[in-house]
């Protein structure tokens, strides 16, 4: 496909993080654009839990936003949450790493950590795009033009057509299965039991101040390993914009203990992890850390039934270059990973930046629309699924049946933590991958 001689008309295939803040790019930089959602309405995913925003993902949207969505988006940030630290599952201390190690201390706000409700972010990535999003708009396939365009087909029996499609339709994505069909998306084997446990004046006096002062890693002699993260919230994101359902959601600690399945067979005797209610599965998860530390197992006991879900652990695998063409993908329809690295979103967000530069300088006529997303396609899937490895990597390790490599693990970072200017050097920048 040639220059381009006419302004671009983007389809986007889905309105998640990555989809909506490309979206808000090419907007602003005067790129027609429309996203279709499958949710009916704006407040229709009021569910998720608190992620972490990393230099790329806040860069990315400093670029890419409105500057008064990125100034809602900064403030919305929970307070805490830098403070990093491993624990064995007697809550005996391995390893601290303070806020300024983790993020290297004061930055501008484009360059800077932020913790945020999953909801909330959606919500002021809506925001704003009123005349963009389609809601109830169920992708099912596209089809090619003669002209060379490409029109999408929607559930309800409508269609789009434009000069590029993007699918930034999840990690179940329709784009990608009928585009790249090779690209798969494999169950790890692994499975997490996460809960909330829910703070107020009365649950924080029975908690340890150390699982409020930042995320932890629980690292047990073998076969398992336990995530617990504080989530505070300043009060700052309720009612941001007039008319915008922003998450009031009270303040908690997540946790989620993930182990392999046939681990968890063996506990359940056979029963499948899906099958069991969120009060079975509390149980499960306190018969499985009967000798922990009680710091952690109040976690457990004081989350409610409801709160208690099954995460079954999913990633994409690799796949080769393919041949350009005006469909292309982003985020999780194409790289999703293990959430053991927390940089999912992050790496949707450097992918929205990186497709909206291509697509910008496409329709300004600086470069041709294939040889922009063909660069965007080999960078991106070049950093995307260096980060599906190194997910994937972690998700193994925390698992691990090796009681030797785990006894190393511990006895290196209780060395570490003994000497804090080494420490420092290891891990200076530990949270911005």
């Amino acid at each position: 496909m040639a220059v381009s001689a006419r302004p671009l008309d983007v389809l986007v295939a889905g309105g998640g993080i990555g989809g909506l803040a490309l979206a808000h790019g090419l907007r602003k930089a005067g790129v027609r654009v429309t996203v279709y959602e499958r949710d009916r309405h704006r407040t229709d995913r009021l569910q998720g839990f608190r992620i972490h925003i990393n230099p790329h993902g806040s860069g990315a949207l400093a670029e890419l936003l409105p500057p008064e969505a990125f100034a809602r988006f900064a403030a919305s940030g929970g307070k805490g949450g830098n403070e990093f630290g491993f624990v064995t599952e007697q809550a005996k201390e391995l390893l601290r790493l303070d806020a300024e190690i983790t993020t290297g201390g004061a930055r501008a706000p484009e360059d800077s950590h932020y913790g945020i409700s999953r909801i909330t972010l959606r919500q002021i990535l809506l925001s704003g795009l009123d005349d963009v999003v389609r809601f109830g708009k169920k992708f099912e396939r596209y089809e090619r033009e003669p002209d060379g365009r490409v029109t999408a087909v929607f559930s309800d029996g409508t269609t789009a057509t434009g000069d590029v499609l993007v699918g930034a339709d999840g990690g179940t994505s329709r784009v990608r299965a009928q585009y790249l069909p090779h690209a798969e998306r494999v169950d790890t084997g692994i499975v997490a039991v996460a809960g909330k446990y829910l703070l107020t004046d009365e649950t924080r006096a029975g908690l340890a101040p150390r699982f409020l002062a930042g995320p932890v890693s629980v690292l047990p002699p073998k076969g398992c390993g336990m995530f617990v993260a504080p989530h505070e919230f300043s009060g700052e994101n309720d009612e941001l914009e007039p008319g915008a359902l922003f998450d009031n959601t009270r303040p908690y600690v997540f946790w989620a203990l993930a182990a392999k399945r046939p681990s968890w067979d063996r506990r359940t005797g056979g029963r499948e992890l899906e099958s069991l209610t969120g009060g079975e599965l509390r149980g499960l998860v306190l018969d499985t850390t009967e000798r922990w530390s009680e710091d952690l197992r109040t976690l457990v006991a004081g989350s409610a039934e409801e709160a208690v879900t099954v995460l079954p652990i999913r990633t994409a695998t690799p796949v080769a270059a393919w041949e350009t063409t005006n469909v292309t993908v982003l985020g999780d329809a194409i790289h999703s990973m293990t959430p053991f690295r927390g940089i999912g979103a992050n790496t949707a967000l450097r992918d929205a930046r990186l497709l909206c530069r291509r697509l910008v300088a496409a329709n300004r006529g600086d470069i041709g629309l294939l040889d922009g997303i063909r660069e965007y396609e080999a960078e991106m899937t070049e950093y995307g699924f260096a980060a599906v490895k190194d997910s994937m990597k972690a998700a193994t390790m925390a698992v691990s049946d090796g009681r030797a490599g785990r006894v190393v693990a511990r006895t290196v970072f209780r060395s570490l933590n003994a000497v804090p200017p080494l420490k420092r050097r290891v891990f200076a920048g530990f949270g911005d991958s």
